[in-house]
């Protein structure tokens, strides 16, 4: 009995397995047959936002508004600085970054028209403010995204208008004879004045400029004083002055970056005596090092990294009628009409300037970058910031971006700098204080 129960269960399992069969089968869900299709669909690649903000050409037909942050925002209802007035000429015009919030735009033409009239200053040469609609920028700065900013050259308008080709490739002159001292030559009481000045408008926040000419405005003014506090060390910041604004009345949704920390002239002393111990200290023998690995890049900024607002500023109809910049008429011919849509003219290198090097620290290239305000107005020529020292940036404001050094249209080459100095860099030469944003 037992042995037919088990040869009974021995010829039927085949049974069940095949009746089994179809119906497992109708149950298995049936694969994609376009799985390159579904991969392709979730892999979109996302447009960076500086791509969609700097093929805009005008304004956002909006009320005037900061939105975000200096580094992550945009501009609605921007205004346009005309590229000439009667105490200031814009620089790097094919660039169209000279828009700003009104408010940006009217303490420029304030500080221009003021310091002339006072006999400090011949007039304002105007780097960057920012694109017709803020947000991030095509190349340079890291900041200078919600109409706040504005890159002011501490080289003094000539008498004479420049033209559309000088604007593209004079540079701004470097302020520094080494990496610790400035050129007495070009670092005159008046620059002194003007940025005393800009410092001193309520509606300003804060200013980046040089450490070493933090440390000369310290000595200048002989101390601490109210508008010094201000005044912030940048790396990089040696041929211009970047303005920073308080958030306006009305930009609902700006934000701050509050008041500077670290801007005591003791910070700056602290800071030259510590960045020259580290360029006096003996050199060590170099030993091969292993190749590090290369990071990846930070992935750009996308639409969905900004404020909601920014998608309304995007999509809004364009203010007035066509790109002002078109239609600007200078001594020599406009190479630089722009549409919005197309890319920016290629720009000619711009002519090294004279530069007067005195001592054996001598002065190495910038690293690129920043702004952060690496990250910005036009690249520097003259280049003054040690490369592997101690620092005290954005990247304020790259920024690879802030760069920009200028010199008159007869400017002579800049003496060819010695290797010795090539050597600072880190913390010491960088921002005393490490919440900066340029």
């Amino acid at each position: 009995m037992r042995l037919f129960f088990h040869l009974v269960v021995f010829l039927s399992l085949p049974c069940i397995v095949l009746l089994g069969a179809p119906v497992a089968l109708a149950q298995t869900p049936a694969k994609s047959s376009t799985p390159a299709v579904e991969n392709a669909t979730k892999e979109k690649k996302v447009v960076p936002a500086k791509k969609l903000f700097g093929a805009e050409g005008r304004a956002a037909k909006l009320a005037p508004r900061a939105i975000g942050f200096y580094s992550r925002g945009c501009l609605s209802g921007g205004e346009w600085l005309p590229v000439d007035g009667p105490a200031w000429q814009a620089m790097r015009l094919s660039r169209n970054r000279n828009w700003g919030h009104p408010a940006l735009i009217d303490l420029v033409k304030r500080l221009a028209t003021e310091a002339k009239e006072a006999g400090d200053w011949p007039g304002l040469l105007v780097g960057d403010l920012t694109q017709p609609r803020g947000g991030p920028m095509t190349s340079g700065h890291a900041s200078h995204q919600v109409g706040l900013d504005a890159d002011i050259w501490l080289t003094p308008m000539p008498d004479r208008r420049f033209s559309w080709s000088e604007r593209e490739r004079v540079s701004a002159v470097s302020m520094l004879k080494n990496t610790l001292s400035v050129n007495e030559k070009v670092f005159t009481p008046n620059v002194v004045a003007l940025i005393k000045r800009a410092a001193s408008y309520k509606e300003v926040e804060r200013v980046g400029v040089n450490p070493a000419i933090k440390l000369a405005l310290c000595r200048a003014a002989g101390g601490d004083t109210p508008w010094l506090a201000k005044i912030q060390g940048w790396r990089g910041h040696h041929y211009h002055m970047h303005i920073r604004m308080k958030c306006p009345p009305g930009s609902k949704g700006c934000r701050r970056q509050g008041k500077p920390r670290g801007t005591s002239c003791a910070a700056a002393e602290k800071w030259y005596a510590n960045t020259k111990a580290w360029l006096e200290r003996p050199k060590k023998k170099k030993t091969k090092k292993k190749k590090a690995k290369k990071r990846k890049p930070k992935p750009p900024l996308t639409l969905a990294d900004l404020p909601s607002a920014c998608r309304s500023v995007l999509a809004a109809a364009p203010a007035g009628g066509p790109i002002p910049i078109a239609n600007v008429v200078l001594p020599d011919a406009n190479p630089g009409r722009l549409d919005g849509r197309q890319p920016e003219p290629a720009i000619v290198a711009a002519p090294k300037p004279a530069e007067v090097i005195e001592s054996d620290s001598q002065l190495s290239a910038m690293p690129a970058g920043q702004e952060t305000e690496a990250a910005a107005d036009p690249k520097p020529v003259a280049k003054v910031e040690p490369t592997n020292a101690p620092a005290a940036d954005s990247p304020i404001e790259t920024g690879n971006g802030e760069a920009g050094s200028s010199t008159t249209a007869t400017a002579q080459p800049a003496t060819e700098p010695k290797k010795e100095a090539s050597k600072a860099r880190g913390w010491f030469g960088m921002i005393w204080n490490g919440n900066s944003v340029r």
